[in-house]
C-alpha cells in the first residue's frame, strides 16, 4: 500500500501534491479552528481532517483518510455534521473527496506526535536570587533551534556552535533580561536545554559548548512545529507577556516543508526568524521543494525576520545585528494572537420571554466563546452586561483577570426578566465597559444575545459603538427579527450576524464566533 504521510489539523487540500493521497490526521484537533466548505465534496481551501471528521470517516481521535483531488464546482454548501459547521463558498477552482484510508502503522506514532495543543499554562517559576540582571533592556524568550543535519556537517556545526555562543553573551542574558534554550533540528527535533536551565550566559556558553552534532536529514519544518508547540510552556521557564522568539539556523535547505510549521508558529504566538547561510546556488535550486521556504516561515515576509550570512567563517561582524533585531521588542508582530488580544463584551438579554432554563443555555454560551481566550491581566479579557429596560453590569473588564475566575462569575449571574431594550443596553455598554479601555491595546468586541424585538432603536446605538472601535457580533434566538440582527452587526453583516431558532442551537455557533473574532482581528493587523 502507499505510504501515509502524518499531516497536521491544519492541512488543507490545496497543501497535498497527489491526486490520491493517504493521510495521517493527529488526535484533539480543537474543532473550532477547523475551516471546511462543502459537504461530501470539498472546496480545495478546507482542512483536509476537517473535512473527514466532518464527513464521519475518522472521529477527533484522528486516523487514516483517503483524499482525492476532484474538479472545482459552484457552489460548496454549508452543513453541520459530527460538531463540524462547514461553510458556504460560491465557487473554488478545485475539491477534493475523503474516504476511510489503510493503515499504516509506522506512521500512526508520527501522526499521533503532531498534537496541536495550546500550551499548557501554570504557575510562573520563583525567579533565583539576583546575581545577574542581564540586560533589562531586551525583554526576550529565545529558543535557537540549530541546524544539526548532514547538509552541515560536523566542522560547520562547530562554528554555528561558535556564532550562537556569541550572540548569547552578547543578547546579556540573565534574571531579568533575555532567557535562552536550544533545539537542535536534524531528522527528529531534540530540545537541548529549556529557557528555565539557565540564567546567566557563561552556564549558557558551557551549554552550548557541550553540545553534540546529532546527523540526518535537515527536517527544519518538524523541528520548528515541535518548537512552537512545546518549547514555550510556563513550566519549561517561558514569562508571561515576553515575546517569544525562535531563531532558525539553516545551512543550506530545510529537507521538508515550512510552510505549515509557520502557521503553527503564528497561532501560538511566536516570532520566528530565519538564519540562512550558504543559500542554495542556481545548480541547488532545483533540489529545493519549495523557492520560497523563508517568506513562509518567517514571522512576517517584511525582510526584518530574515537574515543571511555567505559562509560559517568570519561571523563576527553579523552577531551585533541580529542581537539588535532580536531585542526590538516593538518589531515582534507575531506576539499578539487573537488569543491573547481582545476585550469581549457581551450583552445578554434577560427579558421574560428567555425564561429561567433558556438563560442558563445563554450563559453557557458565554462561558464556552470566553473559554477559548487567554485571558489574564495582560492578555485577553471578558466583561458581561445583563438587561432588560434596564442594565445591569454583571462584570467589568478589569474586574476579573483570570479564567476561572471569569467562567465562576458567568455561572452566577442571575436572570433578572423584565422587557426589553437592546438599543440603551448597547449605548450603556459602549459607554460604562468599553469606555474604560478604548485606549487600551486590546481590540474590542461585542456579542449581543437577544431573543426578541427591541422596544427602542437598535440602529444608531449600534453604529455609535461601531464608531467607537467595537466590532459587532449579533446572535438572535427565537424570535428575534433578521433586520434588528442585520441593523447591529459590523460589517460586512452576514458574517456578523447570527441566528437559531432553537435556544439549543447556540451550543453550535460558539465556533463560528470564535472563529469571526479571529478573523476580523487579523484582518486589523495586516
Amino acid at each position: 500500500s502507499l505510504a501515509s504521510t502524518a499531516i497536521t489539523c491544519f492541512t488543507r487540500g490545496l497543501d497535498l501534491r497527489k491526486g490520491t493521497e493517504d493521510v495521517l490526521c493527529p488526535a484533539n484537533c480543537p474543532l473550532w479552528q477547523f475551516y471546511v466548505f462543502g459537504d461530501g465534496v470539498y472546496a480545495s481551501l478546507s482542512s483536509v481532517c476537517g473535512a473527514a471528521i466532518h464527513r464521519g470517516v475518522i472521529t477527533n481521535a484522528g486516523g487514516a483518510v483517503r483524499v482525492q483531488t476532484l474538479p472545482g464546482q459552484e457552489n460548496y454548501p454549508a452543513v453541520n455534521a459530527n460538531g463540524i459547521q462547514s461553510q458556504v463558498l460560491s465557487r473554488w477552482a478545485s475539491s477534493f473527496s475523503v474516504t476511510a484510508g489503510t493503515k499504516n502503522t509506522a506512521l500512526e506514532a508520527v501522526g499521533r506526535s503532531v498534537s496541536t495543543a495550546r500550551p499548557a499554562t501554570g504557575k510562573r517559576p520563583k525567579k533565583t536570587l539576583d546575581k545577574k540582571a542581564g540586560n533589562k533592556d531586551c525583554k526576550a524568550d529565545i529558543a535557537f533551534l540549530i541546524d544539526g543535519s548532514y547538509n552541515i556537517g560536523q566542522r560547520r556545526f562547530n562554528l554555528q556552535k561558535n556564532f550562537v555562543g556569541k550572540v548569547a553573551v552578547m543578547l546579556g542574558i540573565g534574571t531579568e533580561g533575555p532567557h535562552v534554550g536550544v533545539v537542535q533540528a536534524s531528522e527528529h527535533p531534540k530540545i537541548e536545554f529549556y529557557l528555565k536551565n539557565f540564567t546567566a550566559a557563561k552556564e549558557v556558553l558551557f551549554a552550548i559548548k557541550e553540545l553534540g552534532f546529532r546527523g540526518g536529514n535537515s527536517n527544519t519544518g518538524k523541528a520548528l512545529k515541535h518548537t512552537a508547540q512545546k518549547f514555550f510552556s510556563l513550566e519549561n521557564g517561558a514569562r508571561k507577556g515576553i515575546p517569544k522568539i525562535i531563531v532558525v539556523f539553516l545551512d543550506g535547505w530545510p529537507s521538508d516543508d515550512l510552510e505549515e510549521a509557520g502557521i503553527v508558529a503564528r497561532e501560538f504566538g511566536v516570532n520566528v526568524f530565519i538564519v540562512s547561510v550558504a543559500k542554495p546556488t542556481t545548480e541547488e535550486l532545483g533540489m529545493v521543494q519549495d523557492i520560497g521556504f523563508v517568506d513562509k516561515a518567517v514571522c512576517r515576509s517584511n525582510g526584518f525576520f530574515s537574515y543571511q550570512m555567505p559562509t560559517w567563517f568570519g561571523t563576527t561582524k553579523y552577531v551585533k545585528p541580529l542581537v539588535q533585531k532580536l531585542c526590538s521588542h516593538e518589531q515582534m508582530l507575531c506576539s499578539k494572537t487573537c488569543y491573547n488580544s481582545v476585550n469581549i463584551g457581551f450583552l445578554i438579554d434577560g427579558s421574560s420571554s428567555v425564561g429561567e432554563s433558556n438563560f442558563r443555555l445563554m450563559l453557557e454560551f458565554v462561558s464556552n466563546v470566553a473559554k477559548a481566550f487567554e485571558i489574564s491581566d495582560i492578555g485577553s479579557k471578558v466583561a458581561a452586561v445583563q438587561f432588560t429596560y434596564n442594565q445591569r453590569t454583571e462584570f467589568g473588564f478589569s474586574d476579573y483577570v483570570t479564567k476561572d475566575k471569569v467562567l465562576s462569575a458567568i455561572r452566577n449571574i442571575r436572570y433578572m426578566s423584565g422587557g426589553t431594550a437592546t438599543g440603551d443596553a448597547i449605548s450603556f455598554t459602549t459607554r460604562n465597559v468599553f469606555g474604560p479601555v478604548k485606549d487600551g491595546p486590546n481590540k474590542n468586541f461585542l456579542v449581543v444575545l437577544t431573543d426578541g424585538q427591541s422596544y427602542d432603536d437598535v440602529r444608531g446605538p449600534a453604529a455609535a459603538a461601531q464608531k467607537a472601535g467595537i466590532t459587532v457580533f449579533s446572535v438572535g434566538v427565537a424570535w428575534a427579527p433578521l433586520d434588528d440582527l442585520k441593523d447591529m452587526a459590523s460589517e460586512p453583516r452576514e458574517s456578523h450576524t447570527f441566528f437559531t431558532r432553537e435556544f439549543t442551537g447556540l451550543e453550535q455557533m460558539v465556533p463560528d464566533i470564535i472563529r469571526g473574532i479571529c478573523k476580523d482581528f487579523l484582518d486589523s493587523k495586516q
